[in-house]
């Protein structure tokens, strides 16, 4: 099941247990039961405190149990966690025996104080680079604290119950049977929507902390370079994120950050966060600015945030990036997550044999339609211009498969389904105005970003597109304040002129700093 490398490398990390923690396999005779069995073997033989049983009578077949040694903690694998769930798999074997978690002491503590039945379900797909955050953290959670049970389900193994539960997006949280939470959650998020006192308890930190000369806005790769540099200066600098990694979290593979061949965005994003770390920066995650109070004559910068606390600066970067464009279509909305999909790595495998279309002709579009093919019966492309966008080498390769077809000068102009799951999609063609509907289960939307802005409008200058002007130097209309990234009017969005762009807008905000 697992080469030699990747053997090796497990029994490395596997000498940091502490206490045994014992394998219970449930299986049948079945091809994906025996590499069940093959996998949970291997794992066992690197470690003397692993051991391994094969008699369980779990509700789902494949499916093993990873429990400590005294019985009191246990998870749940349904599905061979592989790809980007084997990580899932080594975290979940250490932390049962006694390998200390990586997160804070005080979330820590809350997760062990949680009272009542926390019975968790995850749906997860191999592919996804969301899931591992959210299997991940519930298992943390489940480890810690006997109150809390988890069972990640590999939704491509267990089709049946994904078409039951309706599950069209992944990761699926489930918590005592009913929805808990769609897509990317840390263990701090999870927390939050649990523990209610956790925001207020964290507003109240960040209300009480002393004014920045530096703050930067949003901890994506413009955000973190911007953090680094000023810190780097030895002035006091905080970062106040809504996700620290940001859009980037959500890149799956990245071949083009000079000097490293190939990434994968949440990988990136970690790395990010611990190279900020490793300086003297404030970190407060979690954390959705809700508006800017631009300095009076002397004063300082005010940044308002969802939680309700304030935050008070010199100066300010606002690196707050951008999201994934919505088609603004009756019916988009609704079947979000129920048919309407941003995240073709994510989503696909839930659409195997089914019909999807992707709107959107750019590289992204055209790259989604091509890893769509491989997996559904069929995939409609619909470009709204008269022709692809895309570079000529991944049109070439679209243009080859034999289940896509393309369709230009479309206008999609409506999302239809039966109130539980997408059905059609219609569009008008630009060119005749006639109306057509393409009858499928899945759209896959792909086209471009739209800046984090809205919260800023007001005393910021903003582009027609809502992006924040900034000059050379970065700076803004507002002095004192500077802006990086793509929530700029800064051409080309990419994560490495993200960072160079960060890295300017530090070295602006210091010669501001020293100048008055």
């Amino acid at each position: 099941m697992l080469d030699a490398a990747t053997t090796a490398q497990l029994k490395t990390y596997l000498a940091n247990l502490r206490t045994p923690v014992e394998l219970v396999a449930t299986l049948d005779n079945g091809p994906k039961s025996a590499e069940m069995r093959a996998l949970v073997e291997t794992v066992v033989e690197q470690s003397h405190l692993l051991t391994a049983r094969f008699d369980g009578h779990a509700d789902r077949v494949p499916s093993f149990a990873i429990r400590r040694a005294d019985g009191a903690a246990e998870t749940h694998f349904a599905g061979l966690p592989l790809g980007h769930e084997f990580t899932s798999l080594v975290l979940a074997l250490l932390h049962m025996g006694g390998h200390p978690p990586k997160e804070e002491a005080e979330l820590l503590d809350s997760v062990k104080a949680l009272e009542g039945d926390f019975r968790f379900e995850t749906f997860f797909s191999l592919s996804c680079q969301n899931c591992p955050d959210v299997i991940q953290a519930i298992n943390i959670m489940a480890a810690l604290n006997p109150n809390v049970s988890h069972v990640a389900i590999d939704g491509a193994v267990f089709r049946d119950e994904v078409e039951t539960r309706k599950v069209m997006a992944v990761p699926a949280i489930y918590l005592n049977g009913e929805p808990f939470g769609q897509g990317r959650m840390d263990l701090a998020q999870i927390m939050a929507k649990l523990d209610t006192g956790t925001v207020a308890r964290a507003a109240e930190k960040i209300a009480a902390k002393e004014p920045f000369e530096v703050l930067v806005v949003g901890g994506g790769p413009a955000g973190a370079a911007a953090a680094i540099y000023a810190a780097r200066k030895g002035i006091r600098t905080g970062v106040v994120a809504e996700r620290f990694g940001g859009q980037v979290l959500d890149t799956m593979g990245i071949e083009n950050f000079i000097s490293i061949q190939h990434t994968e965005g949440p990988k990136l994003a970690a790395q990010l966060e611990q190279h900020v770390r490793e300086y003297d920066v404030d970190i407060m995650n979690l954390q959705a600015a809700t508006e800017l109070i631009p300095a009076a004559e002397g004063g300082l910068h005010e940044v308002k945030l969802a939680s309700g606390a304030t935050l008070k600066a010199r100066t300010i970067i606002l690196s707050t990036g951008a999201r994934w464009r919505q088609m603004g279509v009756p019916g988009e909305e609704e079947y979000r997550n129920k048919g309407v999909a941003y995240c073709p790595h994510c989503d696909g495998p839930l659409y195997k044999g089914k019909r999807t279309a992707v709107i959107g002709g750019g590289n992204s579009g055209v790259e989604a339609a091509i890893d769509l093919a491989g997996i559904v019966s069929h995939v409609t492309l619909v470009e709204f211009d008269s022709q692809l966008r895309a570079d000529a080498v991944l049109q070439n390769k679209l243009r080859s498969l034999p289940n896509v077809d393309i369709i230009t000068s479309a206008l999609s102009t409506e999302v239809l389904g039966d109130g539980e799951k997408v059905e059609a999609l219609v569009y008008t063609d630009r060119l005749t105005g006639e109306s057509h509907r393409i009858d499928l289960e899945g759209i896959f939307v792909q086209i471009g970003l739209v800046p984090n802005t809205e919260w800023l409008k007001g005393p910021l200058q903003l582009s027609p597109r809502g992006e924040i002007e900034v000059d050379a130097h970065n700076a803004t209309n507002i002095p004192g304040v500077f802006a990086a990234g793509d929530v700029t009017t800064v051409p080309y969005k990419q994560i490495i002129v993200a960072m160079g762009e960060g890295t300017k807008a530090a070295l602006s905000a210091f010669d501001h700093i020293i100048r008055h």
